[in-house]
């Protein structure tokens, strides 16, 4: 009896760490790729920019190519949140959101001059 108990909770044991071990890999993020977004401004301007991003580790760097030109984005990624920002003509505009799979989503700063909200799919 007291080996059925033993195998029992070994078994139970393994089935918790494989368990643990698939969630974790479900929840890294990777954001390398080329990511279409659709931007909405509070003051109704809409828009599709194109990122082109590269992940190493939580450090973030790509490229913005949108309604504004083109421009170096730089960033972080923490677990499934991430901040992206670009500068131009001076004006520095910050993407945060979260990101699951190939879709994200999430807020935009416009310099101060405006907000909105973006959302996007990886291609």
């Amino acid at each position: 009896m007291k080996k059925i108990n033993f195998l029992t909770a070994c078994m139970i044991s393994l089935l918790v760490l494989v368990g643990v071990g698939t969630s974790l890999a479900q929840d890294k993020t990777d954001l390398t790729g080329t990511w279409d977004l659709d931007v909405k401004a509070d003051s109704g301007q809409t828009g599709a920019p194109i990122f082109v991003l590269k992940q190493d580790g939580e450090k973030l760097t790509g490229t913005y190519r949108g309604y504004f030109g083109e421009a170096p984005v730089t960033g972080s990624v923490k677990g499934n949140s991430f901040e992206m920002k670009y500068t131009m003509q001076g004006q520095t505009v910050i993407y945060k959101g979260k990101a699951e799979g190939n879709k994200m989503s999430g807020d935009i700063d416009w310099a101060g001059q405006d907000k909105g909200k973006f959302t996007g799919v990886k291609k």
